[in-house]
């Protein structure tokens, strides 16, 4: 191979637990997710995007998913399965410190009330385009040299951590669906790895990464089977991701309608409107203004003539007294 490109041994010395150093890369690699769980974690709660790119940097989760992308490539099945036990117990892991600090926060920490969850727990089609990217980057970074230090700038936008400590944190607040979001998340992360992993081994010559298994065998391992069960993966994240695009994008048209015509409403009787907000299927439009409490007949009608069913809209009205100070003595 060119200068350019790591040889096999170099690229397994790199993400392969086995071997004399073996026990270092062990201590290194739980030591790691433990501090970068407890600093994700602490980001979540305290709503610090800061602080959670912090523990994206710390994060070893791609080491072991790397691995089992590169082990499925050379048939390597005793890497392959030690790779993929540890991105589940790393994962398990991660999660289970989010939920152990949960257990210190007094309030829930939930998607209502915290961004950092809100962007975590509702995955979409562009989550999957975005982890295929920046799968695509990782995988390269991994067979060449002169590209190996955008490695901290893949950690940071694939995101595998904070989404498992995430699913932790909300699940101990008491919200299964936000949790199940948060995993289906870092699924679509670790998928998305595997599968453009497999795709640039290939397109760099698989056989010359393949440790031969006789002299003289020069034949690659046979993907159809990992490639088929990725593309089943990939098809099973890529149902309910369709399905959670679809509710948002009709919730945000939603809360775009009765915005635009909630605010021509309020300007006409005097008030003004804070925000728009959803629960469930329910749109809330926020007023707030001086009384007496204006009629919503118009607003109704004015909802319909828009093509949205007013009994879809609560309306909050936050009747506000401005009371004037006297400058006299």
């Amino acid at each position: 191979m060119s200068d350019r490109f790591n040889s096999t041994a170099d690229m397994q010395d790199a993400v392969f637990f086995d071997g004399p150093t073996a026990g270092a890369r062990y201590s290194r690699f739980w030591m790691l997710l433990v501090l970068a769980s407890i600093i994700a974690s602490a980001g979540i709660v305290g709503d610090s995007t800061a602080t959670v790119i912090g523990a994206m940097i710390v994060a070893p989760l791609m080491t072991p998913i790397l691995g089992t992308m590169l082990a499925t490539v050379l048939g390597d099945r005793v890497n392959l399965a030690r790779a993929l036990l540890l991105v589940l117990t790393g994962a398990a892991a991660a999660t289970a410190i989010g939920f152990a600090v949960g257990l210190l926060v007094q309030t829930p920490v939930l998607a209502a009330t915290n961004a950092q969850v809100a962007g975590r727990v509702t995955p979409r089609l562009i989550d999957l385009l975005a982890a295929l990217g920046t799968g695509v980057v990782g995988s390269v970074a991994l067979v060449r040299r002169d590209i190996s230090d955008t490695l901290p700038g893949v950690a940071i936008a694939i995101s595998l951590v904070p989404p498992l400590a995430v699913a932790g944190l909300v699940l101990e607040s008491g919200s299964v669906p936000q949790f199940l979001g948060a995993l289906l998340l870092f699924a679509t992360n670790v998928v998305a790895i595997l599968g453009t992993g497999i795709v640039v081994m290939s397109v760099y010559g698989v056989s010359r990464l393949t440790r031969r298994r006789v002299p003289g065998d020069q034949s690659a391992p046979n993907l159809l089977g990992p490639v088929t069960v990725l593309a089943g993966m990939l098809l099973l994240i890529g149902i309910p991701l369709t399905l959670t695009s679809v509710d948002v994008t009709a919730r945000s048209n939603a809360e775009g309608t009765v915005q635009s015509v909630g605010q021509e409403w309020a300007a006409g009787v005097g008030w003004t409107v804070t925000g728009v907000s959803t629960q469930g299927t329910e749109v809330i439009l926020h007023v707030q203004g001086a009384p007496p409490i204006p009629g919503t007949t118009d607003l109704e009608t004015a909802l319909e003539a828009a093509g949205l069913d007013p009994d879809r809209v609560t309306v909050d009205l936050s009747p506000v007294t401005l009371v004037p100070l006297s400058n006299k003595r």
